[in-house]
C-alpha cells in the first residue's frame, strides 16, 4: 500500500508540471539593492591579462567594499575579453568572471553583470553596426545565451544582468527593439533572473519617456547614468571636448557664469565648447525634477530605478564635488532609488574612491558610507 501511494504520488506530480500553462508569468526576485559601485578596468577598458588582471580585484577588494557598507557591485564586461573573435568563449575570462559573481555572492554583495563594450558597439562612438547589421545583432544575442549559460546556477536574488552599457541607438525603435530580442535570448534559459535595461541614448534621464520593456514582468531594472552638469563633472576631463576650457565652475547654483566664462584665458575653440553651460543652474531640485522623468515611467510597469553610474572628476575645487556628490545622494535617497559610483579604483582618470591605494575619505562621507 505504501508503495502504491509514493507511486501514486509520483505520477501526480508528473502530470502537475506537464499540465502547468507555459504562459504562467514568472514569479517576482527580491533583488533589492541600494548603493553599490562600479569595478571598472577589470573585465572592461584594460588591456591587462593573465596574472596582472586577475590580481586587479582581489578577495581583498571586495572584503573592503563589503566593510565600507556597499550592498552590491556593478561589474562590466567587455566582448573582447569575454569572447574571441570567432564568438567562442574566453575559459580565463570566464572562469575569473564566475570566481568573482561566486565571492561575491558568498560575501553577501550582490552583483549586476553589465555587458559594456560590444566589438559592434562603444558607448562614445557614432559608427557602431549594432543597430545597423543583423548578424552583430544575432551576435550579440548569442553571448548572452552564453552568459546566461555560465552563470545561470547562481541565485536569482543576488545576481542580475544588464543588456548593454549606454546604448548609441540613432532611433528609439532600434533600441526597443534589440532590448526585446535580447530579453527572449536570456529568458529561453532564465525566465526569472533580473534583468537591468538602460535608456537610450546614453542611458539618459530624458530617454526614458521612450524606452519600452516587457510587460508582466517585475524581474526587471529600468536604469539611467548621471553626470550633469557634464561641464563640472568631467571637468578638463582629457578624452572630450571640453577639456582645455579653463574657466572657473561652480555646484551647486550656476555652474558657468557669464564673468567666469568672459574672463576664462583659453581658445575660442574651448569656449564655443562649453558656451551653452552659461547661466545653467543645478541643485538638489533639477535632480528630483530629472530623476523624477525616469521614476514616471518606472511606475507605469511597477519597476525598480537603478543610477548604474555617477560621479564627478577631482578636477574641479573639492567643495563643489563634495556638494555634488552629497546633493546626489540626498535626493537618491529621498526618491528611493538604488545606485552604484563610477567607480571603485582610479584609473588615473581622476575618477575612483580608492586613490593610489588609499580610500578617498572625504569622497565616502560625502556619498553617505561613513
Amino acid at each position: 500500500m505504501k508503495r502504491f501511494f509514493l507511486t501514486f504520488v509520483c505520477i501526480m506530480s508528473v502530470v502537475s508540471c506537464a499540465e502547468k500553462p507555459q504562459n504562467e508569468a514568472p514569479k517576482d526576485v527580491c533583488f533589492n539593492i541600494k548603493r553599490g559601485v562600479n569595478i571598472a578596468y577589470f573585465l572592461s577598458q584594460s588591456t591587462h591579462r593573465g596574472d596582472t588582471r586577475a590580481r586587479y580585484f582581489t578577495a581583498k577588494d571586495i572584503k573592503t567594499i563589503k566593510d565600507y557598507g556597499f550592498d552590491h557591485i556593478r561589474l562590466p564586461v567587455d566582448e573582447e575579453q569575454m569572447f574571441k573573435t570567432d564568438g567562442s568563449k574566453n575559459d580565463e575570462a570566464f572562469e575569473l568572471l564566475k570566481w568573482t559573481v561566486d565571492y561575491c555572492i558568498k560575501s553577501d554583495l550582490k552583483v549586476i553583470v553589465d555587458m559594456h563594450i560590444l566589438r559592434s558597439h562603444h558607448f562614445t562612438s557614432g559608427s557602431n553596426t549594432l543597430f545597423t547589421e543583423q548578424s552583430a545583432q544575432e551576435a550579440f544575442y548569442e553571448m548572452w545565451r552564453q552568459i546566461s549559460g555560465e552563470l545561470h546556477s547562481f541565485p536569482n536574488d543576488m545576481l542580475a544582468y544588464e543588456l548593454l552599457n549606454e546604448p548609441q541607438a540613432q532611433r528609439k525603435e532600434d533600441w526597443n527593439n534589440l532590448v526585446r530580442n535580447c530579453y527572449d535570448a536570456i529568458r529561453e534559459l532564465e525566465p526569472e533572473r533580473v534583468i537591468v535595461i538602460g535608456t537610450n541614448p546614453s542611458q539618459s534621464y530624458s530617454g526614458a519617456k521612450y524606452l519600452e520593456v516587457p510587460k508582466g514582468d517585475k524581474n526587471i531594472i529600468i536604469s539611467f547614468h548621471y553626470y550633469n552638469p557634464f561641464l563640472l563633472t568631467h571637468y578638463k576631463a582629457s578624452w572630450t571636448s571640453q577639456k582645455d576650457f579653463n574657466g572657473a565652475v561652480h555646484y551647486p547654483g550656476v555652474t558657468l557664469t557669464q564673468e567666469d566664462f568672459d574672463a576664462a584665458h583659453c581658445m575660442a575653440e574651448a569656449k564655443n565648447a562649453v558656451r551653452s553651460y552659461i547661466g545653467e543652474v543645478y541643485d538638489r531640485s533639477v535632480f528630483r525634477k530629472h530623476f523624477n522623468e525616469v521614476l514616471a515611467l518606472a511606475s507605469e510597469y511597477g519597476l525598480q530605478v537603478y543610477c548604474g553610474e555617477y560621479g564627478c572628476l577631482p578636477s574641479v575645487p573639492e567643495e563643489d564635488r563634495l556638494a555634488w556628490h552629497s546633493d546626489m545622494e540626498t535626493v537618491f535617497d529621498q526618491l528611493g532609488i538604488s545606485r552604484a559610483i563610477w567607480c571603485y579604483k582610479d584609473n588615473k582618470d581622476g575618477f575612483g574612491i580608492i586613490k593610489d591605494g588609499k580610500p578617498d575619505e572625504a569622497m565616502l562621507k560625502a556619498i553617505h558610507m561613513k
